[in-house]
């Protein structure tokens, strides 16, 4: 598995979501792939670990085929989960700030008082993305 993206290499799409006592982490787009753990570092490492054991004892037969040659992992996540796992990087106002949702409603979308619908959830995504893009351009000098 690499981390850079060519354009043959398969994409696996692991989802990430809080339950009420754990995480859960599952790939979508293979089947039984699962792993959990008490954080989202946990369930990502369990993913992780999941993986290795398919695909070093699992017969040729057995093995999901988009685990067969190279892929990516991109991690999908519930908006409770992400906010949660990244409430240490991003504060309510730095959110605010980066996707224009005010912090009250980032905070009841964090604590799962509420789900952001669609439109909220591209907004938060798109301004992740731009800070992103943003963040890859800086060179310190």
């Amino acid at each position: 598995m690499k981390t850079e993206r060519s354009k043959n290499m398969k994409t696996l799409k692991i989802v990430i979501e809080r339950s009420e006592d754990m995480f859960s982490a599952y790939a979508e787009n293979a089947e039984g792939i699962y792993g959990g753990g008490d954080t989202v570092e946990e369930a990502k490492q369990s993913i992780l670990d999941a993986i290795k054991i398919i695909t070093e004892e699992f017969t040729s037969e057995n093995i999901p085929s988009i685990l067969k040659g190279k892929y990516h992992i991109v991690y999908h996540f519930d908006a409770e989960s992400f906010l949660t796992y990244y409430k240490g990087i991003f504060t309510n106002a730095a959110l605010e700030k980066i996707t224009g949702i005010n912090q009250r409603q980032l905070q009841h979308y964090s604590s799962g008082l509420k789900k952001p619908r669609q439109p909220q959830l591209k907004k938060i995504e798109d301004g992740l993305h731009r800070l992103a893009a943003e963040l890859q351009a800086v060179e310190l000098v």
